[in-house]
């Protein structure tokens, strides 16, 4: 991995110049914070819209529903983040000409493309970091208190699912040369893992089955997950050595 350092720092710093940090972390946060919200008020909402003339049994809401409101809310935005953060991490700059430009120098093609995938990565490990812990605390003051314990491995588990996704789409952006082939490949991709995610044998371990491990674990139980999260890691660096694989076989 020669030059990995370097290319990684410029990476963060491209994060961090080009605003998709700042973005993606205000957006994670309005969902972490929005969701115990959403949970608390949602049922004295349904019931305001109902009226008197129509009786709806709304169940309380709990600290459970907000911690599911969260997985989903900033589960699906997420998904849809990764997409478009990998989706032209690769591409563009094949496009451009500047990839050749940045190998001539004395960096490795794996590491060209780590770097990328490591500042991706750190965006959507830093902004999950700050939705988890506005997160928390709404749902702390406006329900009780989850372990910590749970709540971190739930955002742990959150956050690997999405490094699966950026994956897929990451090598769709190796294998084309058009951030929109690459968001149709990612797509593509997320299309078929849902599919498959379906089927009672392979579903609990697809990346959508950690949003549900995570739930059980920050409601206080033990669904089972290392299983999963080895799998997972393996398709992370499984994709990773295809799109290495890919790349370093292509003229730049």
């Amino acid at each position: 991995m020669i030059g990995l350092g370097a290319l990684l720092r410029k990476e963060l710093l491209e994060q961090w110049r080009t605003r998709r940090l700042l973005v993606v972390a205000v957006v994670f946060t309005a969902f972490g914070i929005g969701s115990p919200f959403l949970a608390r008020y949602t049922p004295e909402l349904v019931k305001a819209l109902a009226g008197n003339q129509l009786h709806i049994e709304v169940p309380p809401p709990t600290a459970r529903d907000a911690v599911d409101q969260f997985l989903k809310n900033v589960g699906q935005a997420g998904v849809l983040t990764a997409i478009l953060l990998a989706m032209g991490s690769v591409a563009n700059e094949k496009e451009r000409g500047t990839a050749a430009l940045m190998l001539t120098k004395p960096a490795s093609r794996g590491a060209f493309l780590l770097a990328k995938l490591l500042g991706i990565g750190a965006t959507l490990l830093i902004s999950l970091l700050l939705a988890a812990i506005g997160g928390y605390a709404y749902t702390a003051f406006l329900f009780e208190p989850m372990p910590i314990g749970g709540w971190a491995a739930m955002v742990g588990l959150l956050l690997l699912s999405l490094v699966v996704y950026t994956s897929l789409t990451f090598l769709g952006s190796v294998l084309s040369r058009s951030a929109l082939a690459a968001a149709a490949i990612g797509i593509g991709f997320m299309i078929v893992v849902a599919l498959v995610s379906i089927l009672p044998t392979i579903g609990p371990y697809m990346p959508g089955s950690l949003s549900g491990a995570g739930l059980a674990i920050a409601t206080g139980r033990d669904p089972g997950v290392i299983g999963p999260v080895l799998i997972n890691v393996a398709g992370v660096a499984a994709l990773f050595g295809v799109s290495w694989l890919a790349f370093r076989r292509q003229e730049l």
